[in-house]
């Protein structure tokens, strides 16, 4: 096969949550032990950091990476989703995996696959897994999927465990209280292996502390250091918070390897650059003011409008569009009313119907016109606006991706 046809049998014939939703997840690691077994346990032949958290992986993840990366070392990076080209989820230094080793694991391994049948995911970190042990990576960071406990990524033995944050998201597999979702989280916490917390209240903080205590891991809690002032290329209010958890990860992983503070600096300034990492507020025009981002939850998307609302603006543009499990009852209170609306459908089965959105949105207040695309919506908005003005566009990562 080739690769565009390697990705098509990849997305297409096997689920996949980003894809199909419920079908893809599975319940228990069965799968994925076999599958580590099957490729000879790649994930037991390079170091690693795991993270896991509602919202802020992507992020806190790419910051970690870059800032090994700029003190020297051969860095693996998993992620997910992708935007444009799967194989943004697998990067060493920020090159992405060639097309090539994709195309020979899928062929090689394909009848493995078939007979025991992988999930999308499970094939996914498997080949990640293989990637980074072949290309002998000192060091791999490991973004968790879904949860944490039952996700596939969750049979490595890191250096240090990470939990960015706890909101509401996936509930119909994690839990439908915050307490319950952490749980699912504190999964990633394994025996004498230090964890970051990195925001936490009270009714979650008490199920890490336990599962810490249970697994006898050093636990350290960042949102209560104080704030460092470096200059990050990553633009977000929200990444105060990611910072810090990533300054109190690298500072356990200095008895491991030789960071120095310029590395740090330059790590977080060049983290796009050096990770590839996109649509985390991120300015696409100035005149009007574009910006997009993939929050796509409650927790996440409350830090953005807030964020917008400390801009000087003549009139709010914004293209919208969701997935069909997107509970809209928490999402779509957090937008203003006086806005100007452009509401869309993202380009894949579990797009949300941009007619079905535009009439929950009107219970809320929000009023605006539907768009047959993603890229057409943001064409209209563009015409409209006037220089002073703000363009945001999200409510989902594949709306950010038909734009970026």
């Amino acid at each position: 096969m080739t690769y565009q046809e390697t990705t098509a049998w990849l997305f297409d014939q096997l689920p996949m949550f980003q894809m199909q939703g419920a079908s893809a997840y599975k319940k228990d690691l069965t799968n994925t032990l076999l599958l580590v077994e099957h490729l000879h346990h790649p994930e037991t032949k390079f170091k690693s950091i795991h993270v896991a958290g509602t919202n802020g992986k992507g992020s806190t993840s790419s910051m970690i990476a870059s800032v090994l990366q700029e003190a020297g070392f051969k860095v693996g990076l998993y992620t997910s989703p992708h935007l444009k080209d799967f194989r943004e989820r697998i990067r060493i230094n920020g090159e992405m995996i060639s097309e090539e080793f994709v195309v020979d694991f899928v062929a090689f391994n394909k009848p493995f696959f078939e007979e025991n049948q992988l999930s999308f995911f499970e094939m996914t970190v498997g080949l990640a897994f293989d990637y980074f042990a072949k290309e002998q990576v000192d060091v791999a960071v490991i973004e968790v999927g879904m949860g944490g406990r039952l996700d596939s990524t969750n049979v490595i033995n890191p250096l240090v465990s990470v939990i960015t944050n706890i909101g509401f998201d996936h509930t119909q597999f994690l839990g439908d209280t915050l307490p319950k979702i952490a749980a699912e989280k504190a999964g990633i916490i394994k025996s004498n292996i230090p964890v970051v917390i990195g925001e936490c209240l009270d009714e979650t903080k008490s199920v890490f502390v336990a599962k810490s205590k249970t697994e006898n891991a050093s636990i350290y809690f960042a949102q209560d250091n104080p704030e460092v002032f470096y200059e990050c290329a990553l633009l977000g209010d929200y990444q105060i918070h990611n910072k810090k958890t990533v300054l109190q990860t690298i500072e356990l992983l200095q008895s491991q390897f030789k960071i120095e503070e310029n590395h740090i600096m330059l790590g977080l300034k060049n983290v796009i650059v050096n990770t590839g990492l996109l649509g985390r507020w991120q300015i696409l025009k100035q005149k009007p003011f574009v910006v997009c981002d993939t929050a796509h939850n409650s927790h996440g998307l409350k830090v953005v409008v807030n964020q917008i609302s400390k801009h000087q603006y003549e009139t709010l543009h914004v293209v919208l569009g969701v997935v069909n499990d997107k509970d809209l009852d928490t999402i779509l209170p957090l937008f203003p009313k006086n806005a100007k609306y452009y509401f869309c459908k993202p380009n894949l089965p579990r797009g949300l119907n941009a007619e079905l959105l535009q009439d929950k949105a009107a219970n809320f207040g929000l009023q605006g016109e539907v768009f047959d695309s993603v890229s057409s919506a943001y064409i209209s908005a563009l015409d409209v606006a006037q220089d002073a003005d703000f363009i945001y566009i999200g409510g989902s990562t594949f709306v950010v991706a038909e734009i970026v």
